[in-house]
């Protein structure tokens, strides 16, 4: 993530003196979330764009299908192709703290080695490659994916998960956007 913000007069929105619709999205993701992330409260400035991200981010959760570890995974491997220093803070510390992915295989996420469980590294290299092909992945990592135990439908909803991802990570980028204390211990270079 750039130090400078590409946006430059916009500020986080305040939830305590948000008004309208506004005041509506951060009410919706303070009962969702139990606090207002940083970039909740910039996203909030396109009351569209929180919305479309917490009804997406929730329906991926919901309905793809992925056991929490392995959306972890794929939250993961998004914004480090996406270069979202603040997403990967965050959803690693979700992944130890509530998701459940292996110590082992956040610790090769985070540092690009090699992950240690065959299934969830055909995952994390589906996806990896999906989000640098803008959607085209070669048939040997489709056919690798589905040899791990993958179907196509989970296919669809890692585009549903890389669209949420993109809408975080390039708000993020756009707002240069402070990490929250809660994910400050999984701070990225």
């Amino acid at each position: 993530m750039s130090a400078t913000p590409i946006v430059q007069s916009l500020k986080p929105i305040d939830h305590t003196t948000a008004e309208g619709a506004q005041k509506e999205i951060l009410d919706k993701a303070l009962k969702q979330v139990g606090f207002i992330p940083n970039m909740y409260a910039n996203m909030a400035n396109a009351p569209a764009v929180l919305s479309t991200y917490l009804h997406g981010y929730g329906l991926f959760r919901s309905e793809s299908g992925l056991k929490s570890a392995e959306q972890e995974v794929v939250f993961l491997a998004v914004s480090q192709v996406n270069d979202c220093k603040y997403c990967t803070a965050a959803h690693s510390m979700i992944a130890d703290k509530v998701s459940g992915v292996p110590a082992d295989v956040l610790k090769a996420i985070r540092e690009h080695e090699p992950i240690p469980d065959p299934k969830l590294a055909a995952l994390h290299a589906t996806v990896t490659e999906m989000v640098q092909t803008h959607g085209r992945p070669s048939q040997e990592t489709v056919q690798s994916f589905l040899a791990a135990g993958y179907s196509e439908r989970d296919l669809l909803y890692i585009v549903l998960a890389i669209a949420v991802k993109t809408l975080s990570n390039f708000s993020n980028h756009a707002f240069a956007t402070e990490l929250d204390e809660k994910f400050a211990a999984y701070k990225v270079a």
